[in-house]
């Protein structure tokens, strides 16, 4: 079956060529987990910068997107049915990366487990915040004056007052979808910093492998399905 054309191509496009971008860095993060020399540490560091960076440039065009089409991003066209299963306000939810670390990294300190606990309880709570925030944005689709006013719109029974109303309440829905996905986004970026700042360079660039060897997995199986 054909992958329909999202309404938003640009992004579309770009999802593309940063995929193919992102095989390229999971190879180099394989090498460089099993890399052995004097420099290894530096050299993790900057592989590590640059993923994070490529990262970084994806959320920050989905950001441009969902300016443009916040409904569209939630609902991302440019993903397989399969990768939609995986969706989280507009990306992955920040508790997958944990779940990941646990199984990718087997040498992790004590000490580190426990913060990795920690940062694991705080950042679900943090998701159900998010995701009844959004849920309670979605019911009001479902409210009775906004069916009354899309039954209207569907009869074509409305009159100007209330083209206006429901104009009004549709950018009032897109302004509070769009800044619960912006707080996702920054949920989703602390979260990494935060695991950055508690495992060392070798056991990041094993997360990293796991994390983008995950995602291109799910899209190969994804777009073998559809």
């Amino acid at each position: 079956m054909a992958h329909p054309q999202p309404v938003l191509p640009n992004f579309h496009n770009f999802h593309e060529s940063w995929l193919s971008t992102q095989q390229s860095f999971l190879q180099q993060l394989l090498d460089s987990a099993a890399l052995q020399s004097n420099d290894k540490e530096d050299a993790q560091l900057r592989l590590i910068a640059q993923v994070l960076a490529h990262y970084q440039q994806y959320y920050d065009e989905l950001s441009k997107a969902a300016a443009e089409d916040i409904f569209q991003v939630l609902s991302a066209p440019w993903l397989t049915s399969f990768e939609r299963t995986f969706l989280w306000i507009s990306g992955f939810k920040p508790s997958l990366l944990i779940r990941l670390l646990f199984a990718a990294v087997n040498d992790l300190t004590p000490a580190q487990s426990a913060r990795l606990n920690e940062v694991r309880a705080e950042v679900k709570w943090k998701e159900r915040e998010l995701t009844d925030a959004m849920a309670s944005l979605q019911e009001t689709i479902a409210a009775p004056p906004m069916l009354e006013l899309a039954r209207r719109v569907g009869a074509g029974r409305l009159v100007d007052g209330e083209i206006c109303e429901m104009e009004s309440a549709i950018e009032e829905l897109k302004m509070g979808m769009l800044r619960v996905a912006d707080r996702a986004d920054l949920l989703r970026g602390s979260t990494v910093m935060t695991v950055v700042e508690i495992l060392n360079s070798d056991q990041m660039v094993r997360v990293l492998a796991a994390v983008v060897g995950f995602q291109l997995r799910i899209r190969r199986w994804g777009l073998q399905r559809d």
